[in-house]
């Protein structure tokens, strides 16, 4: 019987979940410069505006398909080719050989389920109020859509404002694997220009886990 072989529908699989997560990344650095206007000092003007804005706009609802859609494909091939990774070497080796998988590497599933855990928090406050499929937090007295308001009454809370900066770092450490591994998936890795791949990774994760990390803090400590 001729052997089944996978590797092609394993490739496959790790090709669209490249892509999936270069549209979260981009993601990422528009909703990251949506949220930083709320740190305008403006009691969020600014910031309700862009999100009245985004709210009216028809594309922008479509956009918040493709976006969940990106979430679940992203989510579902990792867990699928981790699964599969698992299974086709179920026994650890009795001695550890040396690996040039690096640190990021090795615990890209553990940090994305840290994030994934997140989002299901993130989505619950901020969201899923939206679309009032949960009450607005706290007492807040304003409409749905006033992020804000709630922004402000969830970074009062040191436990929560803690959970969302230490899972801002984790973020950092999955992006920087994540940056360099889908230009390797996607074939555009070279060794003249790798090391400036591996660094514009490493400051694309800094950046965008610093820029999260500085509004509950701004809410927490100086609002």
């Amino acid at each position: 019987m001729r052997k089944l072989n996978l590797r092609p529908s394993t490739i496959s699989s790790k090709v669209v979940m490249a892509l999936a997560g270069v549209f979260l990344m981009l993601f990422l650095v528009v909703h990251l410069f949506l949220n930083l206007l709320m740190l305008m000092g403006d009691e969020g003007e600014t910031f309700s505006n862009a999100v009245v804005f985004m709210t009216e706009n028809p594309a922008v609802k479509i956009f918040e398909y493709v976006l969940f859609a990106g979430f679940i494909i992203h989510i579902i091939i990792g867990l699928l080719i981790e699964i599969k990774n698992y299974f086709a070497r179920p026994v650890k080796y009795a001695v550890s050989n040396t690996s040039k998988t690096s640190f990021f590497s090795k615990y890209m599933i553990h940090t994305g389920l840290i994030i994934l855990i997140f989002l299901i928090i993130h989505f619950t406050h901020f969201f899923f109020v939206k679309l009032n499929l949960v009450d607005i937090p706290g007492d807040i007295t304003t409409d749905n859509h006033d992020f804000y308001a709630m922004a402000k009454y969830l970074f009062k809370n040191g436990i929560y404002t803690l959970i969302y900066i230490i899972s801002f770092v984790f973020l950092g450490f999955h992006l920087n694997h994540a940056f360099q591994s889908a230009f390797q998936t996607l074939g555009l890795n070279h060794p003249r220009y790798t090391p400036f791949i591996k660094a514009l990774s490493s400051i694309y994760a800094i950046v965008v886990s610093m820029g999260y990390s500085i509004i509950p803090i701004y809410f927490y400590f100086f609002y």
